[in-house]
């Protein structure tokens, strides 16, 4: 609530140039982090990063953890770079092979892994990203945090304190624990070598000037973010365990366990278009994820609310799948 009224008390904002740099952002971010501010990058959104990122590194072989957000291939694409694909299977939980990876990762100059993932919601240990990093110092992992704050154990599990690998970039959103993605803000953080040669691909004032105020203003006040983070992962926790359990006599519905507020689900009788079709008979939006690389017309994901909403997707589902 309380970034709602910070914009409108700063409205005036916008008739003046922001910080070039965002410096001040950068600054809050390393401040809260406990990372030197040298390391770190603020951008318009995550996405603005992903999309710069193979070129600015010069990237030739790309390795994305699939099935993911479609962005990162996107983005190599956009830089005429064909990515290859490490896809896990719903056999095993969507949970990746560390060998089989390693394996792949060798051949790889750039690797993305969305951790936890989108639209799986599968948590890697950390662990196992780092000894990736150390296999192979000469790949570059760039590692998506971006739905890490909704996760119970989120600050203790991010590599963004991870400074001592010089192969590593960490990507960390604004726009999803804070509800705010029309500011678009984001950040990049890691290995100094790297941060520079995406900093010269930065342009100036590319975050505008009140997504600058917003985000100033919350690492201004850490003292009300460690409460709200805790508020927003009980909630989502309790909502999920719920749902879950409310959901569990559906037949054909299978969900993935994973970590974040949103479910990705396989569908055993019916397809991903047909059921998407019928909720949406409901004035409820739901993802038919048969565009996901590595996923298919069996797959549906959808994000929880508050009670009301979930109670009306709840019964939506139902009726959809009893069709």
């Amino acid at each position: 609530e309380r970034i709602i009224q910070v914009i409108l008390d700063h409205v005036s904002a916008v008739q003046q140039l922001p910080e070039p740099d965002a410096r001040s952002m950068v600054q809050g971010f390393a401040r809260y982090h406990g990372i030197d501010p040298g390391t770190v990058i603020a951008g318009n959104g995550t996405t603005w990063f992903i999309y710069t990122l193979p070129l600015a590194l010069q990237a030739q072989h790309v390795l994305i953890l699939g099935p993911t957000y479609s962005d990162y291939a996107d983005a190599c694409r956009m830089h005429h770079i064909e990515p290859e694909f490490w896809i896990a299977k719903p056999e095993t939980g969507f949970v990746p092979d560390l060998e089989s990876v390693s394996t792949k990762a060798a051949h790889a100059d750039l690797v993305f892994v969305c951790n936890p993932n989108n639209p799986t919601g599968v948590l890697l240990d950390p662990a196992i990203i780092i000894t990736l990093l150390q296999r192979h110092p000469r790949t570059c992992f760039v590692v998506d945090e971006s739905y890490l704050p909704f996760v119970a154990d989120g600050d203790d599990r991010s590599l963004v304190h991870a400074g001592e690998y010089a192969n590593l970039l960490v990507l960390s959103s604004m726009s999803k624990i804070f509800a705010i993605p029309g500011l678009r803000t984001g950040f990049l953080s890691g290995a100094t070598g790297l941060i520079e040669k995406v900093r010269s691909y930065s342009q100036p004032w590319n975050v505008n000037a009140l997504a600058q105020v917003v985000i100033n203003d919350i690492y201004d006040h850490p003292e009300q973010m460690v409460p709200f983070y805790k508020k927003t992962r009980a909630f989502i926790a309790r909502e999920k365990h719920w749902f879950l359990k409310e959901q569990a006599d559906i037949p054909g519905l299978m969900p993935v366990a994973g970590h974040t507020g949103f479910v990705l689900a396989r569908l055993q009788y019916h397809t991903a278009p047909q059921v998407c079709r019928r909720v949406g008979q409901d004035r409820i939006l739901i993802r038919d994820c048969t565009n996901f690389h590595g996923l298919n017309h069996r797959f549906v994901r959808f994000s929880l609310k508050d009670r009301e909403n979930n109670l009306k997707l709840g019964a939506s589902l139902k009726k959809a799948l009893s069709q």
